[in-house]
């Protein structure tokens, strides 16, 4: 799987192919921040209204797909619920990612745009982030492409990193090779 990054900025979601966006945020996340503020401005509040509406809650396992084209690259957003910010912590995360990857699947898609779980507030460490998610892709062989979305400061975080899991699955793969 290639893990690459983009900036959390308008104009470079823009330039961005990608059929889904995926941006998990919390139940008590209000106004929504990092791409999912910057979608809902993008979309003229019509995030916020699905929020105030109660049609959309950030409750676990809470998944709500909008529509993103015109105003968005992507054809899709998808909206996961990640409960309460006080409560999320590692088995947090690893429910989130497994639920963002059961939907991914799901729908066929093998390169996907997203913010880490956590990460749209900005609560949980770049770094800690990361390393949650990649623990919970581990055994994933379902993604071909995933585009991080955030800010410059957290892929700075995010890269040892990722560097660090690929040193270990070469070491792995290369102790197994006869």
């Amino acid at each position: 799987m290639e893990v690459r990054f983009v900036p959390l900025d308008l104009a470079r979601l823009d330039l961005l192919r990608m059929e889904v966006l995926a941006l998990p945020f919390f139940e008590d996340e209000r106004p929504l921040k990092g791409p999912a503020g910057l979608c809902d401005w993008r979309l003229c509040g019509a995030l916020s209204r699905l929020l105030v509406g109660g049609r959309v809650t950030g409750a676990h396992d809470e998944v709500t797909l909008v529509p993103g084209r015109p105003r968005l690259p992507f054809e899709k957003l998808i909206l996961f619920g990640e409960g309460p910010s006080a409560g999320f912590d590692a088995a947090a995360a690893e429910r989130v990612t497994a639920r963002l990857l059961t939907t991914l699947t799901g729908l066929r898609l093998r390169s996907v745009a997203l913010s880490l779980p956590g990460r749209g507030s900005g609560r949980v460490p770049a770094g800690e982030a990361m390393r949650w998610f990649l623990q919970g892709i581990a055994e994933s062989e379902e993604l071909d492409e995933v585009v991080i979305v955030d800010d410059v400061e957290a892929q700075r975080a995010m890269v040892p990193v990722l560097e660090a899991a690929r040193r270990r699955v070469r070491v792995v793969r290369s102790a197994s090779e006869p």
